[in-house]
């Protein structure tokens, strides 16, 4: 038996490939976000229920249906209130609880929100079963008869563990003197950042750090914080020149990603990051196992191969990554998008740990971050991300696959269609969050062959933009 009488199915459009995100009042609102509450508890069967949410002006509203709607199911909902992403997912495991929701559109534009999701242990929920179950539970509203006394309380003690976590990852006697341009956006980066500067100051880290668009602030008042826009990244490059800085760092909205600028002022391309993070792993943990996003690989490999690690591939997105790390045991996992992946913090991504990873291993090495990035830029030169707005994103991969299928050595279909003719390779896929086409280009020490095969692309992909 039922709690009430069917109500008719609406599709839900916001459900995305493996998260939420949706316009405003088109296919996201309030009423929606409590049936999504609502039909998570019941689908992942939970009782203890972690909530966070991004600064954006609708996500107070929608964080609020989203409890109701566990309420409704008699959960207990643990309301960490303004918080990233990441912290979402480390007090989901902390505290034991059934699954963990974080309301944010991470970099999507300002009329826009949505949901990441995770069930206990900050694992992924499964798409085929538990995603979708969610979604069609939530389009029929047939929820099964629950209690309806369940009740939110706010938990402050959890940011304190979370900062004591991500502290873990680096030895605070190998830090050198360092000047930091920080900008956090105005999005929900600058309070979390606070804790654990603070908490670095009490180790008496020789840091020096320049805050920049600090504040939490829904108007966005100098953008929608989102560094992989290249219009988005001089006001923290002229910051860190014109503060002599030794580098610089950018997050997003709920900063489960970072970027980082060396101390030209010069943006670091994320495929070079996760190289140095994978080597960085592995001169502490020999033979160990690196994920990276099949998007430009060579570099990685290259790096995963010479240190005597073991490169393994996945699909783009965090849900895809986050089941390889955990099924092959990886210790770090990267993309190129700058989303980061650490065994130790559930395998789940972190836009904090990164950035102090450098800064030991800038320690460490005694060289700049500009060093240890311009060898490898030299050898596997990459045409970064390009992004086009196509009518049909199948007809412009099958004519990219007719065209350049017959002529690759070979071939990968783990992501969209990746082509590899020897010197240099090419990936080709649709955004699973956004209307996009998106075409990366790598060779082997040779950028005339990256210029050359992104002109060749592009002229094809052209005929089909919108």
């Amino acid at each position: 038996m039922r709690e009430s009488e069917p109500q008719p199915v609406t599709r839900l459009t916001c459900f995305k490939a493996y998260d939420i995100r949706g316009r405003l009042g088109e296919e996201l609102n309030a009423g929606i976000a409590r049936r999504i509450g609502r039909a998570f508890a019941d689908v992942m069967g939970a009782t203890r229920v972690v909530l966070g949410r991004d600064c954006r002006a609708s996500s107070a509203e929608l964080s609020q249906a989203v409890a109701q709607g566990l309420m409704d199911a008699g959960v207990e909902v643990m309301d960490l209130g303004l918080s990233g992403t990441e912290e979402m997912y480390f007090a989901t495991a902390h505290f034991g609880a059934d699954g963990g929701i974080c309301v944010t559109a991470s970099h999507n534009p300002m009329d826009y929100n949505g949901m990441k999701m995770v069930k206990r242990g900050s694992a992924p929920l499964d798409g085929p079963t538990e995603f979708l179950a969610i979604k069609a539970l939530a389009e029929s509203q047939d929820f099964a008869p629950a209690p309806g006394n369940g009740h939110i309380w706010q938990e402050h003690s959890a940011r304190g563990y979370y900062v004591e976590r991500v502290l873990s990852f680096v030895d605070t006697a190998a830090l050198r003197p360092l000047k930091i341009v920080v900008n956090a956006g105005n999005g929900a980066a600058g309070p979390t950042f606070d804790a654990i500067a603070a908490a670095l100051a009490q180790k008496e880290a020789p840091l020096t750090f320049h805050r920049l668009h600090h504040a939490p602030d829904s108007s966005f008042p100098n953008g929608i914080p989102n560094p992989l826009l290249v219009q988005n990244r001089p006001a923290t490059a002229q910051e860190v020149v014109a503060t002599g800085a030794d580098m610089g760092i950018a997050w997003d909205g709920d900063f489960d990603r970072c970027f980082l600028f060396d101390h030209k002022g010069d943006f670091v391309p994320g495929e070079y990051l996760v190289g140095l993070l994978a080597e960085a792993f592995l001169a502490k943990n020999k033979g160990a196992t690196i994920v990276h996003d099949p998007r430009v690989i060579w570099n990685t490999q290259d790096v995963v191969a010479r240190a005597g690690g073991r490169a393994v591939q996945a699909r783009t997105g965090h849900a895809f990554v986050k089941q390889v790390m955990r099924d092959s045991g990886a210790i770090y996992g990267g993309e190129m998008s700058a989303h980061h992946y650490f065994r130790d913090f559930m395998s789940s991504d972190s836009g904090m740990i990164p950035w102090l990873l450098i800064i030991e291993l800038l320690g460490r090495s005694g060289r700049s971050l500009a060093e240890l990035i311009e060898s490898r830029t030299a050898a596997f030169p990459s045409s970064g991300e390009i992004n086009f707005t196509v009518t049909d994103t199948r007809a412009a991969i099958a004519e990219v696959e007719t065209r350049f299928g017959p002529l690759a050595k070979s071939r990968d279909d783990t992501d969209g269609l990746s082509l590899s003719f020897g010197e240099w390779r090419v990936n080709l896929r649709a955004s699973n969050t956004e209307p996009l086409l998106r075409l990366n280009v790598e060779a082997r020490g040779q950028v005339d062959l990256v210029e050359k095969g992104v002109t060749q692309l592009r002229a094809i992909i052209g005929k089909y933009q919108s």
